[in-house]
């Protein structure tokens, strides 16, 4: 069987051909070749193209920064996998935060995401997540909340405690996912848990690997979750079936979004539904890596296909929707970052649909997108060195 992927790859690269064509003209010439200016935009929307609409400025380097987010006052919280939390500057100097748990710190593992509370204006809580040692050479990730202290004569983390852990914790230092995401209404705490690299546990409801779940703020279920009354099912399951979930994000709209690596190739970017089921690993748009072949989402059609899947890898990482005023033609677009890629891509929308619009190499691995309270969007680079790039327009 021919992958849908590899269709749309031989589709791609007739449409690249074709832009290039049309970089060739100016846009009063483009109907003088036969194609108008609708097609013109329609063909630009559809492609990648090998262009820059911003400026690209460093602000700091990090030792294998994972995840960032925006303190109100504009400063920043980096992560870094190895396991420490950075508050940096606008200017880019950086502060070793102290109260940091000790991860599991290897492959996969270490240090993860770092998000605010919905109430840290008065709270000052902060949640984050990390790898942590099992026994019997086993890991799992865990989420935990602990007080940002940020004025006293050293900045630290206060009153950590754990929320949630994956279950069961196994062998292996992959896959850990641990991405967070609250509701735009600030009630629910949604995380990403990946497979672990073990497969069939993501369509075990006895365990919360290969799931998204969901929680109260403060670890607690919800009785509204929709596997709460199943028997032999863990009550904070929301979805199941996913791989690796590297990014998770709220749209304007509300709608839960996820991007996950896929096996070999057939990364997704799902529109994330209560108690739904994404295949995983019954059905991909990707095969095994030793070339063992996984059934495409249509052939079960029980099992939710994603909006959009790569082939080849892109290997997503980092996922946000833009609102911000600097690049007013972007509101409403996602953004992922790259890994194997280099790049970061920009999908648009038109209702549940997706495509992936544009793509803009950046000569590195990228590992987190986020945007910054100016409406500028940040990345951070993957790996020793990787260093935060602010993007604002050109000109």
């Amino acid at each position: 069987m021919i992958k849908h992927g590899n269709l749309m790859k031989n589709i791609g690269l007739s449409f690249s051909a074709a832009l290039l064509m049309v970089a060739c003209t100016n846009g009063d010439d483009a109907q003088a070749t036969g194609s108008t200016s609708e097609e013109v935009q329609k063909l630009t929307d559809i492609s990648p193209v090998d262009r820059k609409p911003f400026e690209t400025d460093e602000i700091a380097s990090f030792d294998e920064p994972w995840a960032m987010t925006f303190l109100p006052d504009g400063r920043m919280l980096v992560s870094e996998k190895a396991g420490k939390l950075q508050l940096v500057d606008t200017q880019g100097q950086k502060t070793e935060i102290s109260g940091i748990p000790a991860v599991a710190y290897g492959g996969q593992g270490g240090f993860g995401d770092i998000v605010l509370a919905p109430d840290f204006a008065t709270s000052n809580m902060v949640y984050l997540s990390w790898a942590e040692e099992g026994t019997n050479d086993t890991r799992g990730a865990v989420v935990g909340r602990a007080k940002l202290v940020l004025d006293g004569p050293k900045p630290a983390l206060e009153k950590l405690e754990t929320i949630w852990t994956q279950t069961p914790k196994v062998t292996g230092k992959g896959h850990f996912s641990h991405r967070i995401a609250f509701s735009p209404d600030g009630q629910y705490l949604f995380i990403g848990s990946g497979d672990r690299q073990k497969f069939d546990p993501a369509q075990d409801m006895a365990a919360n690997l290969g799931k998204v779940v969901r929680l109260y703020p403060d670890g607690s279920i919800p009785k509204d979750n929709p596997f709460v009354d199943q028997e032999g099912a863990l009550p904070e399951i929301w979805s199941l079936g996913h791989r690796n979930i590297l990014g998770l994000a709220f749209d304007g709209k509300g709608r839960l979004w996820n991007q996950e690596m896929g096996p070999r190739a057939g990364d997704e970017l799902n529109l994330v539904k209560r108690g739904t089921n994404y295949g995983y690993p019954i059905v991909s748009e990707g095969d095994h890596y030793d070339g063992r072949n996984i059934p495409n989402h249509d052939t079960r059609p029980e099992f939710e296909a994603p909006k959009v899947s790569w082939v080849p890898t892109i290997a997503p990482g980092g996922l946000i929707f833009y609102s911000g005023d600097l690049f007013p033609a972007w509101q409403g677009n996602a953004f992922i970052g790259g890994l194997a890629s280099q790049a970061l891509i920009r999908v648009s929308f038109d209702g549940d649909n997706a495509k992936e619009a544009e793509r803009f190499p950046m000569e590195n691995r990228i590992r987190e997108v986020e945007q910054g309270p100016d409406g500028a969007i940040y990345l951070l680079e993957d790996g020793e060195g990787g260093r935060m790039l602010k993007l604002t327009p050109t000109g």
